[in-house]
């Protein structure tokens, strides 16, 4: 017989940047934290006091890799894998929602890994609750954003869908209620390299980035600050700094 359990919720978030980092050994860390969130959640399924579980946010960026997610078609990568190596590119298949996108140095890439059941549990609210997030950061620095029925992100000139242009692409991954993948903003992005795809398997729509749409180069760091500061608004969470040899010792 299963005992009803005492629910506890932790609204707690550990904050680690990655910087700089390999887009596998990024996919490594997500895994084991969202494998250990879920192990944990199914260990203590059948106890009558549930057992606490940890969150994380990862903000990193990429070198220049392209990955195709779960309902995305290959043939959308334009170039061969010989243009690939001949270019120092990457092409990985992944486990995200959504289709092709291009991650590279000058973009801000979030993962949250989260336990909903510290939030709440609706997908749909968490992903308009992401795009929220980087709508509201980037009105921080005079760029009106926006939503695009049927499609996912965040756009610029969302007013007239035909003309959008996305400057930030997202695609997340769910396990009992357990989160990762995230969002990718584009902020002094090489926007060259999204020649090489059609992003996000969407034809005729056009990416951007926060430089091309200000005319300037703009403080990644600070994008970033804002970003965070929104995304603990909106999530009601609390963040906490940390870092990846803290959360290795005792999580991973």
């Amino acid at each position: 017989m299963i005992k009803e359990q005492t629910i506890k919720t932790n609204k707690n978030v550990e904050v680690i940047n990655l910087g700089l980092i390999g887009y596998i050994e990024a996919l490594r860390i997500q895994e084991e934290l969202f494998n250990t969130i879920i192990r944990i959640k199914t260990e203590s399924r059948n106890k009558a006091e549930k057992t606490l579980t940890q969150n994380y946010l990862l903000y990193c960026s990429h070198p220049p890799v392209f990955t195709l997610g779960r309902s995305g078609k290959k043939k959308h990568l334009l170039v061969s894998e010989f243009f690939l190596k001949e270019n120092g590119l990457s092409f990985y298949e992944t486990t995200r929602g959504g289709d092709i996108t291009f991650h590279g140095p000058g973009q801000l890439v979030v993962y949250p890994i989260l336990d909903l059941d510290n939030f709440f549990t609706d997908i749909h609210l968490y992903m308009r609750t992401l795009e929220q997030v980087v709508i509201e950061a980037l009105a921080e620095f005079g760029i009106s954003s926006g939503r695009v029925e049927g499609l996912t992100g965040v756009w610029v000139n969302y007013e007239n869908p035909l003309h959008a242009r996305k400057i930030c692409a997202m695609g997340v991954k769910t396990s009992r209620w357990v989160t990762m993948h995230g969002l990718a903003l584009n902020i002094n992005t090489d926007l060259s390299y999204f020649n090489y795809i059609v992003p996000c398997g969407i034809e005729n729509k056009s990416v951007t980035s926060m430089q091309k749409e200000l005319r300037a180069k703009v403080d990644e760091q600070k994008v970033s600050e804002i970003v965070l500061k929104k995304i603990e608004k909106l999530f009601q969470m609390q963040l906490v700094r940390s870092d990846l040899n803290k959360i290795t010792k005792t999580s991973i």
